[in-house]
């Protein structure tokens, strides 16, 4: 059967916190961290328990790791960080290479060059081209003119014959 114009939406079980844990997490914030501390010191402690009764400790262990660094062993190369040089320990005569990329940009921008000023001498096909459109629409205006001139010469000779 129909439901209406609205449709429920499937938003499932919800948990709601207890008085209790509101106000346990009003008296401190950091309650779950907390239980989470303590549970790792007890492992910790249960640890230290075992290595004492088989070896000394040397006093020289690791700093302790926080969250999951003590359970995973991770070789990030990006967590390493770069030695800084100072300014008197750069070489300064070493020459940076250029990369693929930038060689190649370096590369199409010197043969743009090459080729507009080719282009501007009139050594280039297209060039050839261009200019030879451009004498022959040269032409065609002068022919133009010409004809106009003409024409308005001959009106000129028409009016004046006209007039005697």
């Amino acid at each position: 059967m129909g439901r209406g114009k609205y449709k429920s939406k499937p938003t499932g079980h919800r948990n709601f916190s207890t008085p209790e844990e509101m106000r346990k997490l009003t008296k401190c914030p950091f309650a779950f961290y907390l239980q989470e501390v303590e549970y790792e010191e007890e492992q910790e402690s249960a640890e230290d328990s075992g290595e004492e009764s088989g070896e000394e400790s040397d006093g020289n262990n690791e700093q302790k790791r926080k969250g999951t660094q003590g359970i995973i062993e991770i070789e990030n190369p990006n967590l390493v960080k770069p030695k800084t040089l100072k300014a008197r320990d750069i070489d300064i005569t070493k020459t940076t290479e250029l990369s693929r990329r930038e060689r190649e940009e370096l590369e199409k921008q010197r043969a743009h060059e090459r080729y507009m000023r080719l282009q501007e001498q009139g050594k280039t096909e297209q060039a050839r081209k261009d200019l030879e459109r451009l004498s022959l629409i040269r032409q065609q205006r002068a022919d133009a003119a010409k004809k106009r001139e003409e024409e308005k010469a001959a009106k000129e000779q028409k009016k004046t014959e006209a007039r005697k």
